[in-house]
């Protein structure tokens, strides 16, 4: 009996959120992520930024497996110049993680910065994505702080 063939997973594209399904499957992956998995409360999940972000899906053999998103800072961090942008709300679902999904977003939503701009990007980083970040070329700014029941650190790059 032959064998199968190998089959590779599917390869992993990221697209701009293009109208509101696909902003709901954006909040779906965020809910199972951070409201289910991290217990955080939907009323700070879900904020007024979602209207004006960038918003990036990834997909992968047709279906939407992480997200995250970009906002333009009202000003930019203390002792920078130029405008800032902010990364957040950065989620793949938990069968898709170590596959370099979040690294393809992470740089699409770079790109997008700097296709802007934007003279630096911030962002709040749970401990657990350090180094994920740090490999990225982001510095640890200030001291731990507690964001929804989450300890966070402050994390800048300069573009």
């Amino acid at each position: 009996m032959p064998t199968p063939p190998e089959t590779s997973p599917a390869p992993v594209t990221i697209a701009q959120i293009k109208d509101e399904a696909e902003l709901m499957q954006a909040l779906a992956i965020r809910e199972v992520v951070f409201i289910e998995e991290q217990h955080v409360p939907e009323g700070i999940e879900r904020d007024a930024e979602d209207a004006n972000a960038y918003h990036v899906l990834a997909y992968q053999g047709g279906h939407a497996i992480g997200t995250g998103r970009l906002v333009k800072l009202p000003e930019p961090p203390a002792g920078q110049p130029g405008a800032w942008g902010q990364i957040g709300r950065m989620a793949v679902l938990q069968a898709h993680r170590k596959s370099r999904v979040g690294s393809k977003l992470l740089t699409t939503l770079e790109e997008e910065a700097r296709r802007r701009g934007y003279n630096g990007i911030m962002l709040h980083a749970q401990l657990y994505a350090l180094d994920f970040y740090k490999k990225h070329g982001y510095q640890p700014v200030g001291a731990v702080f507690d964001e929804a029941g989450i300890d966070h650190l402050e994390m800048h790059k300069r573009l």
